[in-house]
This record gives structure tokens, C-alpha cells and sequence, in this order.
């Protein structure tokens, strides 16, 4: 009997933790891991004790504002920001971890990933940010696409 390997293991978690989501319009997790441990999970949704875009529907949504832009038009946190704040509310030092993501990070939660010391990021699918990915490489940070094995495409979200 074969193990799933360590990055396949630990992808496979950061998908059912987005299942949380209370996203309309994706669904985002995302797991810190130091030493084979995982630290926090987050997935993107509104902050506690607010009402979700489930309940309440998006404002992105009704405003036609592609992804990508304007951020601050949105109720929710993304899944890497909840998994520092997590972390910071647990005393859990994420310094020298791999963040999973099923989607690649934004501008944004690539500053604040920098800030936290991780070592590299692993992701699924693509979200073309040049400027996020030059900085992840500026400040050393590797970061890799994994593909789920018995997968040779992106991966798909669930209809």
C-alpha cells in the first residue's frame, strides 16, 4: 500500500477546508504546514459575526467587478489573511512554513505572507499576478503548482 505524498496529503485537506467558504463566487482555502504539522487553515469568507455573502449576496457580484480588482469592495477575508489572523490569535507562529492554496495568491496576501516569514507557497489554481509573483520571488519565497495526481490540467472548481 502506497502513501499519498506530503504535498498531494496536504492539498487535499486545503480542499476541504475551502468547502467552508461562504464565498459566491469561489471557494478558497488555504493551510499553513512547518514540519509536516499544519499550524492554521482559513478559507474566505466575511469576518466573524457578520452576515456572509451567502446570506446577503455579493456586492462584487452586483457591481460586475471582474476578479481581480477592487478587493476592497468585498465583505469577505481571503483564506491566507484568516490563516494569519488564526495563527495570531492562537499564538502560532507561521515563520519558515508552506501555505497551501487551491488558488494562487493575490497581491495583497502575498505582502502579508512575506511579513510572516513563510518559505514557499503551493498552489492549484492560477491567478496571473505578475507584480505578486515577482515579489514572492524578490523576498525568496518559492512558490510551485501542484497537480493533483491522475490530473495533467489546471484545477477546476466544482460547478
Amino acid at each position: 500500500m502506497s502513501r499519498t505524498p506530503w504535498p498531494q496529503y496536504f492539498m487535499n485537506i486545503t480542499l476541504l477546508v475551502a468547502e467552508r467558504s461562504t464565498c459566491v463566487r469561489r471557494k478558497v482555502g488555504a493551510i499553513a504546514v512547518n514540519n509536516k504539522r499544519i499550524l492554521a487553515t482559513g478559507y474566505n469568507g466575511a469576518p466573524r459575526n457578520m452576515r456572509d455573502c451567502l446570506e446577503i449576496g455579493c456586492l462584487r457580484e452586483r457591481l460586475e467587478i471582474p476578479s481581480g480588482q477592487r478587493h476592497e469592495l468585498c465583505r469577505g477575508l481571503h483564506a491566507e489573511q484568516n490563516v494569519i489572523v488564526q495563527a495570531a490569535v492562537h499564538g502560532i507562529r507561521l515563520e519558515g512554513s508552506t501555505i497551501y492554496c487551491t488558488h494562487q495568491p493575490c497581491l495583497i496576501c502575498t505582502k502579508m505572507l512575506i511579513n510572516c516569514g513563510i518559505l514557499s507557497v503551493r498552489y492549484l489554481a492560477s491567478y496571473p499576478d505578475p507584480m505578486a509573483e515577482a515579489m514572492f520571488a524578490e523576498a525568496g519565497v518559492e512558490m510551485a503548482r501542484l497537480v493533483l495526481s491522475g490530473s495533467d490540467t489546471d484545477y477546476k472548481e466544482p460547478a
